[in-house]
């Protein structure tokens, strides 16, 4: 039974392109793991939109990757990981990660000062659910939260090197240049794809914590302790496959700019029907 599992492909999800950046660190360090990704492009940002609704659209999303068979799922997105992961693992039966403890847990073991900064979508920062797990570890770190919503839709249009995000990075960054913290976490999916800016803005006295690294480390001990972990490359020619609610062609432009791999095609689903 359990060859059969781990044949099986892993699932991931994000509200759209960013959590490619885990899709990356899991090719990195699971290279013999199928993947199956879901990008919710018709619906996001998730950022602003209510728990019941990233609850919702979870589920939904949980119900297809279900009809394509995986064997553990991770939530690629810090605001669904915030808001929907608790209610989702009681309804099913796989292994479920998200990405907000893994990068909480190396914050802490990385912080001298114990000033640690997040930088995150607006439901992400409000939830409070980094500075909970951060708190439960290190109860004497003090966790200063800050919002950026801009990075998202920045990224979205292509503008990591561009004039005008480095503008805005400043001014979000700049609250936290004065609050004297060591280590960042870089709550959001789509900003590790920004690290080089906000390293420059921050200085080289700040340590830069990448949860979509962490994540797929964590993923491989789970993989592990469940017995499921794959031990042959993935047969068959497509070992990775990615599905969209919208934007299919622009989604894949993106992510063959920034995978180890080209992929071809993304398909498009309707995601209401699950």
């Amino acid at each position: 039974m359990l060859e059969m599992e781990k044949d099986k492909a892993i699932g991931v999800f994000d509200s759209g392109i960013g959590g490619l950046t885990v899709v990356r660190e899991i090719m990195r360090n699971i290279p013999d793991e199928r993947i199956i990704y879901f990008g919710d492009t018709a619906r996001l940002p998730y950022g602003n939109k209510s728990r019941e609704t990233i609850i919702r659209f979870s589920r939904q999303i949980l119900h297809f990757l279900q009809t394509r068979d995986v064997k553990a799922l991770v939530i690629a997105c810090n605001t669904a990981s915030a808001l929907a992961l608790e209610t989702i693992q009681k309804e099913v039966d796989i292994p479920i990660i998200g990405v907000v403890k893994p990068g909480a847990k190396v914050a802490c073991k990385t912080t001298r000062n114990n000033r640690i900064g997040v930088i995150a979508t607006k439901a992400t920062i409000s939830s409070g659910l980094y500075t909970d797990f951060i708190h439960q570890i290190r109860p004497e770190a003090e966790v200063i939260g800050k919002a950026c919503p801009l990075f998202v839709p920045l990224v979205e249009e292509g503008w990591r090197k561009d004039t005008v995000t480095r503008e805005v990075a400043a001014r979000y960054l700049e609250e936290l240049k004065d609050k004297d913290i060591d280590t960042l976490i870089l709550g959001c999916t789509h900003y590790p794809l920004l690290r080089s800016l906000i390293g420059d803005i921050m200085g080289d006295q700040v340590t830069l914590v990448n949860p979509a690294y962490e994540t797929a480390l964590q993923l491989k001990e789970l993989l592990q302790e469940h017995g499921i972990a794959s031990d042959t490359k993935p047969q068959g020619e497509n070992p990775y496959e990615f599905y969209v609610s919208d934007a299919a062609e622009s989604f894949r432009d993106f992510a063959n700019a920034i995978l180890p791999i080209d992929i071809d095609r993304a398909k498009k689903i309707n995601i209401e029907e699950y």
